[in-house]
């Protein structure tokens, strides 16, 4: 199991729709993730550490080194297939990088 933190400005939006998003399409592409939503003033160093990847809309300056991958998920947002798939794309290889089953 992938573990993936969504963020956005709210937390109560683009962050869901993000979440859902890739938790769809990696289970279509065959991997098993599960993606939690916050708000992006919420993220805390401890809470990054309980994940494999943050996926924010941006990448934001969080006041801490991230030291997981960070993938920036926003063009999914746009629903448009020419600029979410390389944003699945690039999840999918970082889900790979892991070498986690």
């Amino acid at each position: 199991m992938i573990h993936i933190l969504t963020a956005c400005g709210a937390g109560v939006n683009s962050s869901h729709q993000i979440a859902d998003a890739l938790e769809s399409e990696m289970h279509n592409r065959g991997y098993e993730v599960q993606c939690d939503a916050v708000m992006i003033k919420d993220v805390t160093e401890e809470m990054v550490s309980h994940y494999d990847i943050l996926a924010p809309i941006v990448t934001p300056d969080l006041g801490f080194e991230v030291r997981i991958p960070v993938v920036e998920c926003g063009p999914i947002l746009y629903r448009i297939p020419a600029m979410a798939q390389p944003v699945y794309d690039k999840m999918e290889e970082t889900i790979k990088s892991l070498n986690k089953k």
